[in-house]
């Protein structure tokens, strides 16, 4: 008896054996109009378990798969949604509501030309439809949209691409070609972020799809993340082995982890030549990797300036910031470059961006030395005046100076134009001008230090009027120069 009344307890639905079709339909009906209450109160999850109670009672009823094809609809599942109205309308070929449905399900699924065909049996059934002739409009937009976004991903016009499928998911959300393609071109336009976030969502509705696996690795990828990038392509090759962008993808960042690989050990090998080529290699297997090519020109740069070729590493390394303008290490090799060439006031340009972004005290001495330099290339160089290194010995100083003095004595040049006279006249008082300087410790010191020298008497501007060219003696004896200066 026990055991009789548990089982009557749990058994509270009816046995639709026992029942009529009358009475099914009739309990049909009452689940259907719960639905309808719970669906009214955007209550969608329990509308859905009564329009299912009332499909399980007659199954043959279109009208309740086409109410559980419309909650699914507000569930986002519009894949079950569509399952509901097609069957909805195999029931019934004249069932309009069913045939908008499905023809909604396959426009936010991105299917625009069965939903176009829907809405068209639509028309069929009711000219008048206005639902459907404005949904038909919509889904020729969205034709046009996929046929733009083609012209455009052909031309690299990514932007174009991602304007064209905002718009086409504007009435197809739940479509995951169009999201990808979107992520794809995000991707190629440097927006990983974005890129990311949109392949994401994809794959925690999937895990499995081959096209977000290889969005993923291709952000990883272009952000110079190359190990984690080939595990994606390879997971989405898994998925998809005929995915042939996954399959080139994974080729190319393979060739291109190894070839930069190989020109790092050639360089710390100090086989900079071969280094230098290695890195040219690199640079030819992906334009579109931005951040990598950047380091590889940047790379290549400093292999440049071990060669002594720094005009190129200058042009490296502007190449580099032009792919990555937030590139501080392409900033610092650049102005470094700038200096060995005295190109000044680019190396301070330089090193004030290096220091504006990150205020460190090896940046500030940086742009401090630079600025130093900037402001000793402006006065006269009387190094090269006289035609020494910035490290000559005084004995040096002293026989560049006797050679320079010689040359531009006066009385060598007494036969010539005036005009000339004149000119070597100047080169002869900014030779003596130069001795007096790097010939005494002190002012030299100062000198080299980037100060002023005209609190010591000494006129920058090359006027020399203690100076007069008769104080300029002649031999004492053979190979032995004496020079007096009044």
């Amino acid at each position: 008896k026990m055991a009789t009344e548990n089982c009557d307890a749990v058994n509270t639905e009816p046995d639709m054996e026992l029942l009529s079709d009358e009475e099914l339909e009739r309990e049909a009906e009452g689940f259907k109009e719960q639905g309808n209450a719970f669906y009214v109160k955007k209550d969608y999850a329990e509308a859905f378990n009564y329009y299912t109670k009332a499909i399980d009672m007659c199954p043959r009823n279109p009208s309740y798969y086409g109410n559980r094809a419309a909650t699914l609809m507000m569930l986002c599942r519009y894949r079950e949604a569509l399952e509901d109205a097609q069957q909805a309308v195999r029931l019934d070929g004249n069932f309009v509501k069913g045939h908008l449905r499905e023809g909604k399900c396959h426009l936010s699924l991105g299917n625009a030309m069965a939903a176009r065909r829907c809405f068209q049996k639509v028309l069929e059934l009711e000219l008048e439809n206005g639902q459907a002739q404005q949904e038909v409009k919509n889904a020729e937009s969205i034709l046009e949209y996929e046929r733009m976004a083609e012209i455009g991903f052909e031309k690299r016009d990514f932007r174009m691409v991602v304007f064209c499928m905002d718009r086409a998911l504007e009435s197809a959300p739940a479509c995951h070609k169009f999201k990808i393609l979107k992520a794809e071109c995000l991707a190629l336009l440097g927006r990983y972020p974005e890129a990311q976030s949109v392949a994401s969502d994809i794959l925690r509705m999937d895990s499995t799809n081959a096209d977000a696996l290889y969005v993923r690795g291709l952000c990883l990828y272009y952000e110079d993340c190359i190990d984690k990038a080939v595990q994606f392509f390879v997971q989405a090759l898994r998925m998809a082995p005929d995915h042939d962008k996954a399959r080139l993808a994974c080729r190319d960042a393979k060739a291109l982890k190894a070839k930069k690989e190989e020109g790092n050990k050639a360089f710390k090998d100090g086989n900079f030549e071969a280094a230098y080529e290695l890195y040219s290699e690199a640079l030819t297997i992906d334009p579109n990797n931005i951040k990598t090519n950047a380091k590889l020109y940047c790379n290549r740069a400093t292999v440049g300036s071990k060669l002594k070729k720094l005009d190129q590493a200058i042009e490296d390394c502007t190449k580099a910031i032009k792919l990555d303008e937030t590139y501080i290490k392409a900033y610092l090799r650049r102005a470094q470059c700038y200096m060995d060439t005295e190109l000044y006031e680019e190396a301070v340009r330089d090193y004030e961006k290096v220091y504006q972004t990150e205020k460190t005290k090896e940046h500030k001495h940086l742009l401090k030395t630079a600025q130093l330099e900037l402001k000793k290339s402006k006065r006269k160089d009387y190094y090269k005046i006289l035609g020494v290194e910035k490290n000559a010995t005084e004995d040096e100083i002293k026989k560049a100076y006797r050679k320079r003095a010689l040359l531009h004595h006066p009385d060598r040049h007494s036969g010539a134009s005036p005009e000339l006279q004149k000119e070597e006249e100047k080169k002869f008082k900014e030779v003596g001008e130069a001795f007096s300087v790097l010939s005494d410790p002190k002012k030299k010191s100062r000198y080299d230090s980037g100060q002023d020298l005209e609190d010591d008497g000494m006129n920058m501007g090359g006027q020399c009027r203690r100076w007069t060219l008769g104080s300029f003696l002649c031999t004492s004896g053979p190979g032995n120069f004496f020079f007096q200066f009044g």
